[in-house]
């Protein structure tokens, strides 16, 4: 695994760059979010997604989220309602998933059986620049141990997934929580999950 330490908010773009070849070649990242570090690929990669699934020990029906850059194409993935634009717009970039109406665009192993996507618009700069330099969303599922405890020391993670994935984009030490899930599929949203970020507005329904 090739390992690079990147400043959180002026990341060495020759880095960045790495990765991304990385990616577009079918292979396998870690890398920081807003809340944890993320293992990812290029969603349209179905090997490299296999891969994911592998390295996590998960069943194919387990569903990933994936990171988008910013919300301007987010109609190519999801089906967005008024409400749930202004919803996201509101609070993104920041430590959400977002659960919509899947798009055809959407290979269908992301899909859940209600057919929704999980996406993710991270409020770190080497998560965006890493969706935007490679043109596709980016896989976003949480890098564990074999016991499902959240890793957040990057020299932890590095010597546990040497072998396992094929580059680490490291920013320190994270602490955070994992991502608050609201699912925006239906008229009114619902929490289902209470992580990282204020779910305050979430409250009345």
């Amino acid at each position: 695994m090739e390992f690079f330490e990147l400043h959180p908010v002026t990341p060495q773009l020759r880095y960045i760059n790495k990765a991304v070849e990385v990616l577009k070649n079918g292979g396998v990242i870690i890398y920081p979010t807003d809340t944890v570090y993320g293992i990812g690929c290029d969603i349209y990669n179905k090997e490299a997604l296999d891969r994911v699934y592998q390295i996590k020990h998960e069943a194919g029906t387990k569903l990933f989220s994936f990171i988008c850059p910013d919300l301007k194409d987010i109609s190519k993935y999801a089906k967005v309602s008024d409400y749930a634009y202004k919803t996201m717009k509101k609070l993104l970039p920041g430590p959400y998933t977002f659960v919509l109406p899947a798009a055809k665009e959407v290979p269908k192993k992301l899909w859940s059986k209600r057919k929704t996507v999980g996406i993710r618009i991270p409020d770190h700069k080497i998560a965006l620049l890493l969706a935007k330099e490679l043109g596709n969303p980016i896989v976003s599922t949480s890098v564990t141990n074999r016991k499902g405890d959240v890793l957040f020391n990057p020299d932890e993670i590095k010597i546990i997934f040497n072998t396992q994935v094929d580059l680490m984009l490291a920013s320190g030490a994270l602490e955070g929580k994992p991502s608050s899930i609201i699912d925006l599929s239906k008229e009114k949203p619902k929490v289902l999950r209470e992580g990282a970020g204020d779910i305050s507005a979430f409250a009345s329904y």
